[in-house]
């Protein structure tokens, strides 16, 4: 198993942002070698062939551009074997105070912050599922945080589909916050 952070990419489309700062979200207390903990790892049960604990890890942010009334946070692996990635984990309506998500929310929102919601993922359900990808293969695991102009999207649920909550947030972007981790088994 191998796993590192690749890149931290900081896109804030507000002046006030550079001036206090970058925008920037951080992976906190990754493994030795700054990436997953096998307890972030997907479980047994979800059929894929890992066995780790399908906790999610703690991230935290700070400098959102000016005007943020929200956020929202997914991770997508583009390396899935689908044609078209594979989202682990997607966070909507994270209110605009909060600056840090913590280890170990979950599926049911417990731990997340007030008004917070998860949504469906490419799981089916909503909550966190851990990085697993084939043996042999590194993956690329994206951490996006998005910086809203609203204080909730409009017309999403726990049952909304990734698509649907990543149409409505690039629509009210005012920012995002990235970085990748590389993980193979």
């Amino acid at each position: 198993m191998q796993t590192r952070i690749l890149s931290t990419v900081l896109l804030a489309f507000s002046t006030a942002a550079f001036a206090e700062g970058a925008f920037t979200l951080q992976f906190d207390n990754p493994s030795k070698d700054g990436g997953f903990t096998q307890n972030q790892l997907l479980s047994a049960p979800y059929g894929f062939g890992c066995s780790g604990g399908n906790a999610s890890p703690a991230l935290s942010w700070k400098n959102p551009p000016a005007g943020t009334k929200s956020f929202v946070l997914t991770v997508y692996d583009k390396d899935a074997p689908t044609g078209l990635g594979w989202m682990h984990w997607v966070v909507a309506d994270i209110p605009a105070d909060a600056r840090r998500l913590p280890a170990g929310i979950t599926a049911q929102g417990g731990r997340l912050p007030k008004g917070a919601l998860q949504t469906r993922t490419d799981f089916g359900t909503p909550g966190y599922g851990g990085a697993c990808p084939p043996e042999g293969r590194k993956h690329r695991y994206e951490f996006t945080l998005t910086a809203l102009k609203v204080a909730k999207l409009p017309n999403i649920t726990a049952e909304s589909t990734p698509a649907l909550v990543g149409f409505f947030t690039k629509a009210n972007s005012l920012g995002e916050a990235k970085f990748t981790v590389e993980h193979r088994r």
